[in-house]
């Protein structure tokens, strides 16, 4: 039989994914800030949308949605913007659906912007979950293959050309995951007509958290002069009491701009400057960006001001914050700033009730205040890279970034193929060109719980780590395992060796009395067959709040605080040796897919989905104040976590 219309979506993506590879990233991707010569505006908010239920999920394309008004061509709802759309309906079709959905605003665009001629007006979208594609005013301006990332175009030409205001944006968003994608999925048909209608088919994953779709993060409009800083990218050393921070800045729309940079104290002093687009500038009496808990001055942050000026005068200023540090790997320790920094912190995931993965800023700074509390001083940004804003805390509270890319669930052989691989250098090219002046960010992570034990996987994770390498040479990089480390293939090329295992859970289920043998061999089997150190990524048990059991049974609180306390013995012991950290699975309880063996989602955090905590977050808590009071140097504030 012929390809239905979901087979033809999924080939669409795959089509505009291998275009997308076959071009090398050009330009900047500077978070929009507001400056002299730079101005916002928020598009964010309620949107009309659409899903398209045609069988091949194709006839907006068809009919040209997107040439008109989107309520002439059917019946709309309000969906908010950023949000997830699968949870704020009442309908189950909406929550799974698989395929075209559709968005459309209407923005006023102060016509100072229109007027401006020697103004550049881009339109950003945050993220979209997975491939978009972009229209002003029914003229295509863009499309992005994969999620989690942000993507702009330069939309002035097609303002000025239809001079309609308000306009009229529209974001068609396809969830549609394939062998090629990332992460990847397959597309199952259900031919038995006696099971199933006409049509009929669903969408594999092999990950473990809901595939939420929709526009997750802000959609913003902002200004630049024409000619503009396109991008900044910073690295910093120090000696002594010298640091030293390396900058280089591209400037479009003139052959010879006038650049000017100025690094400022808190206080506002300036402590350094200089007159070109690249250079060093040398900070005496250097304040060094620390981790929490680990400095009695932690997340020191200078203000970078960048001024670059055109032949005609026109002047575009963008301010970046920038914390000096160093990172370095050793045989057996990780070092900021040359001292051992040990990881105590949780993985996480973007995601809260009805609003799905779509960006909250309550949540997120509830999130951070919990982690402080905790006394928590990393995580992992598991499975995919998280918002912008996100991160922007973490350099401001000095909480320490394991940066993951999407590359989760890659089991099939197929996805080892070069359009997958090809398209993965991509998304990691994007996510260190957005994130590489972070100084939270202390580590890459390029997959999660691959198939490393597969013969391809070999030459993918060392073309993979090497071309990340090659981009930022100033961080670690690494991948998340659950392979046998005989078997792994990618291990010899990472700089930290990060473990998943889950003893008295997934394997032999109800025996915490077997951890210390198994956890202990695993440490000792990894460091001697690479004598790399080596972070337990992820570990831990689901506990279904308020259930309790004594002895401890599977599923309580009980169990999961006696299978934390079998973990910590052993990293206790090891931590003295290769062992540099322990990140809990997971922060917080998360949805997933339905299944079996899930309740209403993955309930392996220590606090809730509501963000209550369980018996273990009280355990963790304990600890991870005890090893910062241990490991770090804390003012008098710090040391009494009860006050």
């Amino acid at each position: 039989m012929g390809s239905t219309g979901a087979e033809r979506a999924a080939k669409c993506v795959f089509l505009a994914a291998i275009c997308s590879v076959c071009q090398s990233l050009q330009g900047g991707m500077l978070f929009p800030t507001e400056s002299p010569s730079r101005e916002v505006k928020d598009a964010s908010g309620l949107w009309r949308f659409r899903a398209d239920f045609s069988l091949d999920r194709n006839r907006g394309f068809e009919q040209e949605w997107y040439k008109s008004p989107l309520a002439e061509t059917g019946p709309v709802i309000d969906m908010p913007v950023p949000s997830s759309y699968n949870d704020i309906t009442q309908d189950a079709k909406i929550r799974d659906f698989i395929g075209w959905v559709w968005y459309e605003k209407d923005v006023w665009v102060p016509a100072r912007w229109i007027q401006d001629r020697g103004t550049r007006i881009v339109l950003r979208v945050g993220s979209a979950h997975y491939y978009s594609v972009l229209w002003v005013n029914g003229v295509k301006v863009t499309e992005h293959v994969g999620g989690h990332l942000p993507f702009e175009a330069d939309i002035s030409g097609v303002l000025r050309q239809s001079n309609a205001n308000p306009c009229r944006i529209t974001i068609a968003v396809n969830n549609t995951l394939t062998l090629e994608t990332l992460p990847p999925g397959t597309i199952q048909y259900m031919n038995d007509r006696t099971r199933y209608p006409a049509g009929y088919f669903v969408q594999n994953i092999n990950f473990d958290f809901f595939n939420y779709a929709g526009i997750h993060r802000s959609v913003l409009l902002y200004t630049t002069p024409k000619v503009h800083i396109d991008d900044i990218t910073v690295e910093t050393t120090f000696s002594d009491n010298i640091g030293l921070v390396s900058y280089n800045v591209s400037v479009l729309g003139s052959s010879k701009p006038a650049v000017k940079v100025t690094l400022s104290a808190h206080d506002g002093r300036c402590v350094a400057s200089a007159n070109d687009t690249r250079g060093v500038l040398k900070v005496t009496d250097v304040n060094l960006w620390w981790p929490y808990l680990m400095h009695e001055n932690p997340a020191y942050l200078y203000s970078m001001e960048v001024q670059a000026t055109a032949e005609d005068g026109q002047t575009d200023v963008y301010t970046l914050p920038v914390g000096i540090r160093t990172v370095k790997v050793t045989s057996t320790q990780f070092l900021i700033n040359n001292k051992p920094f040990y990881f105590h912190g949780v993985n996480k995931h973007e995601d809260a009730d009805i609003r799905g993965k779509g960006f909250d800023w309550p949540l997120v700074v509830k999130d951070f205040n919990l982690i402080k509390w905790m006394g928590a001083n990393s995580f992992r940004t598991s499975h995919y890279p998280y918002a912008e804003e996100i991160l922007q805390m973490a350099d401001r509270h000095g909480i320490v970034i394991i940066d993951e890319c999407p590359g989760v669930g890659i089991k099939d052989i197929r996805s080892f193929g070069n359009a997958s691989l090809a398209h993965h250098l991509t998304v990691m090219e994007e996510l260190v060109r957005r994130d590489k002046n972070h100084p939270s960010v202390v580590m890459w992570s390029v997959a999660n719980e691959p198939a490393a034990e597969m013969p391809p996987a070999g030459f993918y994770f060392k073309e993979l780590v090497s071309h990340t390498k090659s981009l930022d040479s100033t961080r670690a990089v690494t991948y998340i395992t659950d392979s046998n480390y005989a078997r792994d293939l990618g291990a010899p090329y990472v700089d930290v060796i990060c473990v998943n295992s889950y003893f008295s859970w997934y394997h032999d289920p109800g025996h915490t009395e077997i951890i210390s043998i198994q956890l202990n061999t695993q440490f000792d089997n990894w460091y001697g067959k690479y004598k790399k150190p080596i972070i337990q990524s992820e570990y831990g048990a689901d506990a279904v709040p308020g259930l309790h059991s004594d002895p401890p049974m599977m599923f309580t609180e009980d169990y999961q605080k006696t299978v934390l306390q079998n973990y910590h013995n052993v990293f206790d012991q090891k931590r003295k040796e290769f062992v540099i950290g322990e990140l809990i699975w997971n922060f917080a309880d998360f949805m997933t897919a339905q299944s079996i063996t899930r309740v209403v989602g993955n309930k392996k955090g220590v606090f809730t989905r509501q963000r209550q905590p369980k018996a273990g977050a009280f355990l963790l808590r304990e600890r991870y104040w005890r090893i910062a009071n241990e490991t770090g140097v804390l003012p008098t504030w710090a040391r009494y976590p009860c006050q």
